[in-house]
């Protein structure tokens, strides 16, 4: 069965407009927020450069990680499901390098796989945050895995398995969703203030107080994020899905992927983890 459109999952409040709050992001980005996003991207794979490389963002969202890997020297396939956020990563191309015949910026989903596999291989196959807001996420990870080249990477970043949490906030984000929009931005920030408020409560408890303050006081080190966006990115994403660290590396490693380094999330937010490809690596079952 053919996979509905952006449109039509969007119309029967089955998907976030992700593309929308990256709109508004662009607002506010500047020099320091990319710098901070490419310092995040070089410590993550562990190369100073991407020269010569092909590089493919499977949901660019902003755009701001193929701008990052573009800067890097890298050549960049930018994908999107979500015509705003097409509009926001072209935008961002033309604005940084115009007429760049090294930067490709194409709507398409991580679910589509013969698309997928006409692109090719590539170097480094990036995808933060989003192979989780598909619907199909263990799909989607096939189909990234299917496109790293032997001896190339794989960057990925998936919400972690809180147990009975995150099926909690799968409700939240269902019920965000069916909000009508004007109540949105309502909704999002009262809980969002109400969740941040008893955390600084939980940590001034335990004498610690600064532990919950300080990554809000110093947000734009997250990759360059900004934390309104990221809020609203938060607790309307859907669809949601979540997965353990281990099961994530179990998984890889099944398909012939080596495990190279990785931050494991132990509540609220994604592990993050970079695979490599051995030369012979295995075709995932």
């Amino acid at each position: 069965m053919a996979e509905a459109s952006f449109e039509e999952q969007r119309e029967n409040k089955e998907r976030f407009q992700f593309g929308q709050n990256w709109k508004s992001f662009l607002n506010v980005l500047n020099e320091t927020r990319i710098n901070e996003a490419e310092r995040s991207l070089v410590e993550m794979l562990s190369f100073d450069e991407l020269s010569g490389m092909r590089f493919i963002d499977i949901g660019s969202g902003s755009g701001l990680s193929s701008l990052v890997a573009r800067r890097l020297g890298a050549h960049v396939t930018s994908l999107d499901f979500d015509p705003a956020s097409v509009w926001c990563t072209s935008h961002l191309r033309d604005r940084f390098f115009p007429g760049d015949g090294d930067w490709e910026v194409m709507e398409g989903s991580a679910l589509d796989r013969p698309m997928l596999m006409d692109l090719g291989q590539f170097d480094i196959v990036y995808s933060w945050g989003v192979l989780h807001h598909t619907g199909e996420m263990w799909t989607g990870l096939r189909n990234a895995i299917d496109m790293i080249r032997p001896g190339g990477v794989l960057f990925i970043a998936i919400y972690n398995d809180q147990g009975w949490k995150s099926r909690a906030w799968w409700l939240i984000k269902r019920f965000y969703n069916f909000l009508p929009k004007p109540l949105h931005t309502i909704f999002a920030w009262s809980l969002g203030l109400i969740l941040n408020a008893g955390n600084v409560l939980k940590y001034t408890v335990m004498l610690r107080p600064m532990d919950a303050i300080r990554p809000l006081l110093n947000y734009e080190k997250r990759r360059g994020m900004n934390f309104s966006h990221d809020l609203i990115d938060w607790m309307g994403g859907f669809p949601f899905q979540f997965a353990t660290y281990e099961a994530l590396v179990n998984y890889a490693e099944a398909a012939g992927l080596r495990h190279e380094r990785g931050i494991k999330a132990t509540s609220l937010g994604c592990h993050q983890i970079v695979f490599s490809k051995p030369d012979r690596g295995a075709s995932i079952p």
